[in-house]
């Protein structure tokens, strides 16, 4: 009990269909109720007790009078770029505080060249799906969905937003699964119809919310029906969760991408202090041990900084560094998005295309990240919880 004798509220998103079960034991039901709650919430996408109905209204009641509800994330704002890619504030479980969440129609080429089947869609025709021309079976609701592991981040990178937060908490499983969810109702997604693909590359750390993370990672698989392979985790090099990744199963393993951004241990720890602790050498060794898919391949993202990191001879060494890895690797290159008082500038288009063909002609898989969202704080680095528009920005 509270110091106000009232119990708090329990929340039964997140729970897995097992810890489901358990509850309807304790409460003298058959174990079958919690495959029936969890297919409600998760598959049904329903968000109140008193309307699943294949429970019965005693129980329901029963329910809510021990202080248990769904407990779904709400989307609390909605802000819409001219290009059609929505930013979310997502409530968490208690609702105290708010996080983002990013859905971009037709994705952004990230997945380009990664040897996965939402990969090969994105090359098949070397165009956007949008593009005049391309089958409508690739146009159709392919998506890529954006979420977020924390309030806030921790790892202060000095080129993005989100770092001005600082690290505020870790959410719950069920607070990232529950993003997901939220916007793929809104968007009224058909899992095995529509293309959508999930990345972990909100606000927040991946790896140093590890096990909720994978917790929510299990939801989505299997619970939600996504697929593992239309799931990319990116993360800025935190070695000791790499090396727990490494050891989990493909069936429920999403794709890895590693937050490269700088060609040399030097550049890196200027830009991303993270590197002085788990340097580049380090972050090569622990990825290596990932048991890669058949044709998968490792992303290394680079945040092209203009005049810091998008020079020729940049891009000479991270051909060079992508090639002593060895491993089946591909790098999306990140024209650097603005923001408020951070002190970097948006690349050169001729500086893009140059760094992109020097890799290329170095043997290098090199793709570009279309910017979505750059209007309204959405673009990769913006998440900050703004609740204004950015107004005119360039575009790569």
């Amino acid at each position: 009990m509270s110091g106000t004798g009232v119990s708090p509220r329990k929340f039964l998103f997140g729970m897995t269909r097992s810890e489901l079960a358990r509850i309807m034991q304790e409460l003298g039901e058959p174990a079958f109720r919690g495959a029936q709650l969890a297919d409600a919430m998760y598959r049904q996408r329903i968000e109140e007790l008193t309307a699943i109905t294949t429970l019965s209204k005693t129980l329901r009641e029963r329910l809510t009078e021990e202080n248990w509800a769904v407990g779904r994330p709400r989307i609390a704002q909605v802000f819409r770029s001219v290009d059609g890619t929505e930013r979310y504030l997502v409530e968490g479980q208690a609702g105290a505080d708010t996080v983002e969440t990013v859905w971009m129609p037709e994705g952004d080429e990230g997945e380009s060249g990664d040897g996965s089947e939402a990969g090969d869609e994105e090359v098949a025709t070397g165009r956007p799906a949008t593009a005049p021309g391309v089958r409508a079976s690739l146009r159709r609701n392919r998506a890529t969905l954006c979420i977020s592991s924390q309030v806030g981040c921790a790892v202060n990178c000095q080129f993005c937003l989100t770092a001005r937060l600082g690290l505020q908490r870790n959410l719950t499983p069920g607070e990232i699964a529950g993003q997901a969810v939220a916007v793929l109702a809104r968007q009224a997604v058909e899992i095995g119809r529509d293309r959508v693909n999930l990345v972990f590359m909100g606000m927040g750390e991946p790896f140093l919310n590890y096990e909720n993370f994978m917790a929510a990672v299990r939801l989505l698989v299997e619970e939600i029906g996504l697929s593992p392979q239309r799931m990319t985790v990116s993360t800025s090099g935190i070695v000791p969760g790499i090396q727990k990744f490494a050891l989990e199963p493909p069936e429920v393993r999403p794709k890895l991408a590693i937050s490269l951004n700088a060609p040399n241990n030097e550049l890196r720890s200027e830009i991303m202090p993270i590197n002085r602790k788990w340097p580049i050498e380090a972050l090569v060794d622990a990825v290596r041990a990932v048991r890669l898919r058949p044709r998968e391949r490792v992303t290394f993202e680079y945040v092209l900084l203009g005049g810091v990191t998008d020079r020729p001879e940049h891009a000479r060494q991270v051909a060079r560094l992508v090639r002593r890895t060895g491993l089946p690797a591909k790098v999306n290159l990140i024209a650097w998005n603005p923001g408020p008082g951070v002190p970097y500038s948006t690349p050169d288009p001729d500086a893009v295309d140059n760094f992109k063909r020097s890799l290329a002609g170095e043997g290098i898989a090199a793709y570009l990240r279309r910017p979505r969202g750059r209007d309204i704080y959405a673009a990769c680095g913006q998440l900050k919880r703004t609740v204004e528009q950015a107004g005119p920005v360039p575009l790569v």
